[in-house]
């Protein structure tokens, strides 16, 4: 896959003190089925989250945010959206534990599956998981 544009935006929004970051590869797709919410069939979000060490520096933490660098960057990506937990209403539901949350989106099961085994994907966990006591990840595949 040829990238044409790849876009990248930071917004800090100060109510509930979330980051986010957006970042949008825009290429063209072959038409395929689409579903009531705008996405392809088969359209898979990537949702990782991180729990850093406890005593993180702000130097480390912001070493740390280099590996979403890495990552946005692997072959496949379709977008991507950084952030931390949000200031929500306390509810037995919800977990606001995490440090950190990436979501990639990724056209098919065949580009995600290229993405995890990307040796720049590799690489970036081994640099960067001296950083991380848990990782969670879950995939959400459009159907």
């Amino acid at each position: 896959m040829e990238r044409k544009k790849f876009l990248s935006s930071l917004a800090l929004a100060s109510v509930g003190g979330t980051v986010l970051t957006s970042c949008l590869n825009t290429q063209s797709n072959n038409e395929t089925t689409i579903t009531q919410a705008g996405f392809n069939a088969g359209f898979i979000f990537h949702s990782v989250y991180f729990w850093l060490k406890e005593g993180i520096t702000a130097e480390e933490d912001k070493d740390f945010l280099k590996f979403f660098d890495i990552l946005i960057k692997v072959p496949g990506v379709q977008s991507c959206h950084i952030g931390k937990p949000a200031k929500t209403n306390s509810r037995p539901v919800v977990d606001n534990s995490f440090s950190y949350h990436i979501m990639l989106t990724f056209e098919n099961l065949e580009a995600i599956t290229k993405y995890e085994e990307h040796p720049d994907h590799l690489a970036g966990i081994d640099q960067y998981s001296k950083y991380w006591v848990k990782v969670e990840v879950k995939d959400t595949v459009i159907s």
